[in-house]
Formats: C-alpha cells, structure tokens, sequence
C-alpha cells in the first residue's frame, strides 16, 4: 500500500487536473470531480484489476460512472493510467474532442459506459453485474467469478427514480459481485440537499438488501478499509456511502473556502478563486498540467503490479479453456457477437395469429439455439408472450439460478432496459426485453442512450394500436410509434440509421423482422407486436422483401392505379379494401412497410420500383399519420393518409375499428376519393 501522505497528492493531482480542464474549457463541473478524486485513485491505483495492454479483456473488473458531469475526474484519473495525454485533457469539450463534456462509452480508453442522464450509469452496472454471474454460470470460467463491477453515483442519481428499481433487482438478486460507491456531498446544482430531500439512504439500501457502508469519502484509509470489506460481503450487493466534500481544496478569490458550495458544482472556479485552488493544492496556477513525478511513481508501480495479477489470470483462464475447448470457443464468439446458427425455417408459425404469439415461437426457438440470450420482462411476460422464451427452456434467473435466461424485471420498465443495456455493455450477452407499447415511454431514456452507444438490444413491444381496446386510451399507443420511428430518422456517429424499427404485417413477417433483429448487430432493434389476431398476407408474398423495408404483398396488380401502404395490422386492412375495390374494376397495389428506416437506406431505384413517381397512394396507420408521410414523397397530390388524430377509447377493438374508420370499407371509400 502506498503512503497516505503520497495517495492525498495524487487525489490533489486530480483535483488539479479538474479544475483545471474546466477552466480551460470555460464550463463544466470541477466541484463532485474535486470531490471524488479521493475514492477513485483508491480505486485505480490499487484495486481495480484490467489489462493495460489489453482494455476489451473479458475479465477485466468494471467502472460505470453514474453522474457523467463528473467527467473530468474520470478524465484525469484515465490519464494517470496512460489512457489520454495532457493535451487531450485540454480540449475538454471541445470539437471532435475525446473528451467530450460527459463521458462516451470507448473500451480502449477504459470509459464503459455513456453516462449523463443520471441514475442510468449505476443501473447498467447492475446489467452488467448480471452478466458475469450468467457467464461465470453458463461456462464456468473462472475469470467471470473473479471480477468486480464497481460503479458511482451522486445525490442526483440517488434521487432519480430508477434508482429505487435498480436497488430492488440488485438486492432481491444479492449481487455480491457489485459494489458502488455513493458520493454523499449533500450539494446538488441549485440547492444544498436538504432542501430536496431528508431521506435515510443507507436504510432504504439496507431495506432493499444491500450492505451499506458509511464512511468519510475523502479518507484514504476509509476507503480502503471499506473497499476491503466489501469485497468479501457475500449474498449482497454492497453500497459504499462516501462523505464528501464538494469542491473539496478549493479556495475563494479572498482566501476563504470556497468547499461545499453549489457553486462550485456547474461552473468554473473563475479567476483569482481558481489560482488560489490550484495553489491550495500543490499545483502551479500558470502550469496546472502537470502529472506530480510521484504520482505517475505510484501509477508506473501498479501498472507493473497489474502484469503480474492479469498473468495469473490469463494463466487460469487457459487451464480453463484447454479443459473446456467447446465452451472456449463458443465463448470468443459471443464475445465476437456472433451468432450461432439459428434454424429459422423450423418454426411453424399459427396462421392468422397475433403477431406478439408469432414473436412468443421465435422466442422459443432462440432460447433453445442462442445459449448467451437473456430475455426481460415488466411483469407482463405472458401478455406480451416474451414467456415464449421460457417455453423452449430459459428458466427465470435468482440468486441461486444465474444460468437462467429470463429476468423478471418487475414493474419497472427504465430500470429493465438500462439493466439489459449494462449486460450488453458487459460483452457476451444478447439481450432483449419486453413491455407493452405504450409503456416504451417510460423507457425512452434507456432507448436513446441504447442508440447513442449502438448498443444492439432488442426491444419488444406488444399491444401495438387502439386495438388494445377495452383498456382505454391510458394502454392505447398512438403517438409511440411515431416518436420510436424518429429514431429511424436519426443517424448515430457512426453515420447509421440510430435505430432499426419493424412493425411486422402478419406472423411470418414477425420470424423475418426477428431474424434482422437478431443480425442487427450495429444498433438497437424494436418489434412492435398486435395483441389482436391478424389474417395473413396472400399466399404467394415474398417475405425477404422485409430486409429491404418494405415489399409489394401477393394479388398486387402489376399495372396500378393506385397504391395502398401501410404496416402491421393494417395491411390485411388494406388488402380486404383493395378486393373490394377491385370490384369496381381498379387494379391496386399493395406495400407492406415494416421499417421507413430500413427502406430510405435502399437505392432509389428500389425506392421507385415500389412508389413510382406521380403514383396515386394511399396509408393506413393506427398511429398518427407522420408514421407513413414518408411514403407519399413524389406521390400524386391526391395521395392521403388515414391515421389516427386523437387519443383512443375504451370499447372492444372491433367497435373502435368502425368508430375510427379502419375497416376495408373505409379502405374503399378513401381511394375512391382519391381516384375520382
């Protein structure tokens, strides 16, 4: 262990290295980074097993920072470990920056996780803390046993709402390779603490299963006692409640202390108050990046340290892997993302079913072909049929079953998603979850994040439309489809579609849209599902049309005058208006489009083949009409769509398919308008 003395002055180190980034950078937060800089170099300097020369090791231990403004303590903590240079930490938030103002997941940094919104990056770590006991139980490898998932929050994660469900699942699951450490400052941006809040945080932690640890967060030896202890807590996640002090060395421009001050959370320390902090704490105002000699001593000195322990363990994971060939190889590949190969063509698929009981057989069929799948639900796994997974085999994981494949999640839809995100943050897991459409507002947050960090998840959404029926309006989607399919819309920094969305027309379209799903490896993916049964598509339509977005269904006319397009109930809708239509001697077409997105990424020619310029088209939504506008660029000005303007009501389905004019006789009504 090193000195006292020496570990206080490399956390001055940091702290330096804070403020002085947001000064450079004329905004920030150097406050909570001044203030954590005690437990992190604790952390980094002599507990935190990785590889160095090795950032994507599969048993490396795991840091998931929760308050993402905390950045430049992160930042300055990775560059004692070689992992950003001086002149990086200067162009802190700046243009085409590594360090950009709240933390980027990049294995080859060490950063794990994107963080930001806060309570989500405490939440991931969970996922992830999952991931290595299902690992460490599906194959046996040690190295998944070893690891540690270490993660931090603030007051402002704290009080988030997710934190109450991520602290329910981690404690019901005892969790006792996850420690978190809980930076307890009682200064937030606006207000001290107290304002807000009286609440008894270590009870509620302790009502919840957790070991709660309460200590003075800028003590090293605290710290470390702490750290210890945690380590060998078994059967409980453990909670680390750090006291610290916001903006802790920090100095007024008088000389006063500028410590515990809310000040200091959001903005630069300004002016002579910033020279007399740097100054404060050992640093020269005019030079402040600087790495102390003895500092980058005691960093050089474990990086050694490190060489030793990652041998060890490269050394067992080898006895492991000659004495368990198959599982080693099936283990590179999940952690490749490859998938094995699945026989989509065995799965017999009921005819004119629900497309949520269609998604149920794939299901089925992966939990018994993908072997590192785990599945989620909110409570509703046998409506939303994601309990198909469970039928062909998964069993629910607990503490005492971590080789299961389905996590019942319970009512908490954000802390589900964020807590299947974290798996996949971790590597060697695929993972999907499932809800009722409606409630993916409650997720909304994990999506975007899932689709920031090109996270490939699989969201599973059912009850799709007002066809939810008798449950009224409060469980009728209308306006979800349009808000996920804007994330069809938005390119990632990987210059990709941010999302694949599919909404399938019939059951053998929901086994295509699973198996893009599936292959999607570069994004998250959603399936929007009908709890209502569907008539299948004319026998004859080419389903593989679905990897290109959208496809003309079988009985299309190959010389038109008009075009119907729409997607998920809907079609079979369009088809019974294009017979009766066809009555009157007009000849139609009919395009399923299950993904804008996916279709918009296709040649235009392609484009065209289907909508030929100056067509006459009309759409059939059960969402708002923007789901399908879409589809009329270039079309005839008497091109329509019919969608759904207003909240729905409670009756049974067919009633509102009368009230809301989405039967085949509308269908007939509507395109004659247009053809007249």
């Amino acid at each position: 262990m090193n000195g006292i003395p020496l570990m206080n002055r490399a956390a001055d180190n940091i702290r330096i290295l804070a403020a002085a980034m947001v000064e450079k950078a004329k905004s920030g937060h150097p406050g909570g980074a001044m203030g954590g800089a005690d437990f992190i170099n604790v952390l980094y300097s002599e507990y935190l097993q990785f590889d160095p020369k090795n950032p994507r090791w599969e048993g490396r231990d795991r840091f998931f920072l929760d308050p993402g403004h905390m950045s430049p303590m992160l930042y300055a903590e990775l560059t004692l470990i070689g992992k950003f240079s001086l002149e990086e930490l200067q162009q802190l938030r700046q243009w085409g920056s590594p360090t950009p103002g709240h933390p980027e997941v990049c294995y080859e940094r060490g950063i794990e996780n994107s963080s930001g919104p806060l309570g989500q990056g405490h939440t991931y770590a969970i996922g992830a803390a999952i991931a290595a006991k299902f690992l460490y139980a599906k194959t046996g490898n040690p190295t998944f046993k070893k690891e540690t998932i270490y993660t931090y929050i603030s007051d402002g994660g704290i009080q988030e709402e997710i934190s109450m469900g991520a602290a329910r699942i981690a404690g019901n699951l005892g969790l006792d390779n996850l420690i978190m450490f809980y930076d307890a400052n009682d200064i937030q941006l606006s207000t001290e603490t107290d304002v807000v809040t009286n609440e008894d945080v270590a009870m509620r932690y302790r009502a919840f299963g957790w070991e709660v640890i309460d200590i003075d967060g800028n003590d090293v030896a605290q710290i470390r006692q702490a750290l210890d202890k945690a380590k060998t807590v078994e059967g409980k996640p453990t909670l680390i409640i750090g006291h610290c002090i916001m903006g802790k060395g920090a100095q007024k421009a008088d000389g006063s202390s500028y410590e515990r001050s809310c000040q200091t959370h959001g903005a630069p320390l300004g002016g002579d108050a910033y020279r007399n902090t740097i100054t404060n704490l050992g640093g020269n105002p005019d030079e402040p990046f600087v790495i102390f000699p003895e500092v980058a001593a005691i960093y050089e000195e474990r990086l050694k340290e490190l060489e030793n322990i990652v041998a060890e363990r490269y050394a067992e994971e080898k006895e492991w892997e000659e004495n368990n060939k198959e599982k080693a190889a099936q283990l590179k590949d999940w952690f490749a993302g490859k998938l094995p190969n699945i026989d989509w063509d065995s799965i017999q698929q009921k005819p004119n079913d629900a497309t949520r009981n269609a998604s149920s057989a794939c299901l089925t069929l992966l939990a018994k072909q993908v072997p590192n799948m785990i599945v989620s639900s909110a409570d509703l796994c046998n409506s939303d049929k994601t309990d198909g997974f469970i039928k062909g085999g998964a069993t629910v994981i607990s503490r005492d079953n971590f080789g299961g494949g389905f996590l019942q999640a319970g009512v908490a839809e954000l802390t589900m998603a964020c807590c299947c995100i974290g798996m996949m943050l971790h590597g060697g897991v695929i993972a999907a979850c499932g809800t009722f459409f409606v409630f993916s507002d409650y997720m909304k947050p994990a999506i975007r994040m899932a689709a920031l960090m090109q996270i490939p998840i699989k969201f599973v959404w059912s009850h799709d439309a007002f066809r939810v029926g008798e449950d009224g309006p409060t469980h009728e989607p209308v306006e979800q489809e349009a808000q996920i399919r804007l994330m069809e819309k938005m390119k990632n920094h990987s210059g990709r579609n941010s999302m694949l969305v599919m909404r399938p027309a019939d059951v053998k379209a929901t086994t295509w849209c699973w198996k893009l799903a599936m292959e999607n490896t570069q994004t998250p993916s959603a399936l929007i599902l009908s709890r209502q049964t569907i008539e299948d598509l004319p026998e004859g339509t080419d389903y593989e049309g679905t990897t290109r977005g959208a496809y003309i269904a079988a009985e299309s006319d190959n010389e038109f005058d008009i075009i119907f397009v729409g997607n998920g109930s809907e079609v079979s809708t369009l088809i019974a208006g294009a017979r009766l239509l066809r009555k009157d001697g007009y000849k139609v077409r009919v395009v399923s489009a299950p993904s804008e997105g996916l279709f918009r990424e296709q040649p235009i020619s392609y484009q065209q083949e289907l909508f030929p310029i100056g067509s006459k088209v009309f759409g059939l939504t059960a969402g708002l009409p923007v789901n399908l506008q879409g589809f009329l660029v270039g079309a005839h000005q008497n091109s329509a769509i019919w969608g759904l303007g207003s909240f729905g009501y409670s009756a049974p389905y067919k009633v509102l398919d009368q009230k809301f004019g989405f039967t085949a006789e509308n269908v007939y009504e509507q395109a004659k308008k247009i053809l007249a």
